[in-house]
């Protein structure tokens, strides 16, 4: 079995030649940078083959770093880039996004004060016409707005849909965070939508292996079926090691075996985005 994680984050410091929007050191998930050789020294020791590079929101929409890291190990990394939503229309640019070299597709941040309007307010209607013209994927990260979600899915069947972080929001905690689990549920009805089980660990109070997670781990993989759901960590925001993030699925998930195992660990979501 080939083990792919489904959002990795790589980043620079804040400075002067290469500096972040104003506001926004305090987000990093980790006081320093992480570069792609850590993420593959700790790949390496988890068992992981590869992972999806997701360029994180504190640096700003770009992409840089996580297109460097795929041009220099491309067997282990490819990226879902960001894109500046905020600048208007740019329906070439979501034409020729696949062109980059390591480009899978588009993934979009829509949980804080920056972006979450344009979900709602039809700014962003035109890139979901243009992902769907031109088979470009899109991640979201969208707690609270599952409906605006499903409006999209449902407006363009053909546009493939990620929603990150099983959905919800990823600074709560259970109980509590999973009272809207119902509403992602709701969007396995559209055959266009999948989800990344990304991040469970940080969603828990308890220590490995998290057992306040399972049941909603296991309604979660019902509803979207092995080939919607994909494995993942954001390791630089877990409570956990690696090893654990990938052994709570391969040893703690008594229901997840066999082929159903593969798919959910990586084969899945390398289907969905079209790396192979």
């Amino acid at each position: 079995m080939q083990i792919v994680d489904s959002q990795l984050h790589v980043w620079a410091p804040n400075s002067p030649e290469r500096p972040w929007p104003p506001g926004r050191d305090g987000e990093a998930q980790r006081p320093y940078p992480i570069a792609a050789e850590t993420l593959l020294f700790q790949m390496d020791l988890a068992g992981v083959a590869a992972a999806i590079l997701v360029p994180p929101s504190w640096e700003g929409d770009r992409n840089d770093l996580a297109l460097d890291a795929a041009r220099r190990y491309p067997e282990r990394f490819a990226v879902m880039g960001r894109f500046p939503l905020q600048d208007g229309p740019a329906p070439q640019s979501v034409a020729n996004w696949k062109q980059l070299p390591g480009m899978l597709g588009m993934r979009f941040t829509f949980h804080n004060e920056y972006n979450r309007h344009l979900l709602t307010n039809g700014d962003a209607d035109w890139l979901w016409a243009a992902a769907e013209r031109h088979d470009v994927p899109v991640m979201v990260l969208a707690p609270g707005a599952m409906p605006a979600i499903e409006r999209v899915a449902r407006q363009h069947p053909r546009l493939r849909l990620v929603l990150d972080h099983a959905g919800l929001a990823v600074y709560e905690k259970a109980p509590q965070v999973l009272a809207d689990l119902p509403d992602v549920l709701a969007l396995a009805r559209c055959p266009n939508v999948a989800v990344k089980a990304s991040g469970l660990p940080a969603l828990s109070t308890q220590t490995y292996p998290f057992a306040d997670l399972h049941e909603s781990a296991h309604r979660l993989f019902d509803a979207f079926g092995p080939r919607r759901t994909f494995w993942g960590t954001d390791l630089t925001r877990m409570p956990c090691s690696y090893q654990a993030c990938v052994e709570l699925f391969t040893h703690q998930f008594s229901w997840l075996k066999g082929t159903d195992l593969e798919w959910v660990m990586g084969r899945g979501v390398c289907e969905w985005l079209g790396w192979r």
